[in-house]
């Protein structure tokens, strides 16, 4: 995930080729998610979900 950049960009790119899920433009990222936060990225719906410590 990634709070700048589009479809063309190294991280999406990357990702790609590495086929893991990414999602790219998350405004406000840096300053909504915590260091040790778990997430679920889902890069074909571009859905980003922070997830609770038991999950």
């Amino acid at each position: 995930m990634t709070e700048i950049g589009g479809m063309m960009t190294h991280g999406s790119v990357v990702a790609r080729e590495y086929g893991i899920p990414a999602v790219v433009g998350v405004e406000n990222a840096t300053k909504i998610l915590k260091d040790g936060q778990y997430v679920r990225v889902d890069g074909t719906t571009g859905y980003v979900e922070i997830l609770d410590e038991n999950s």
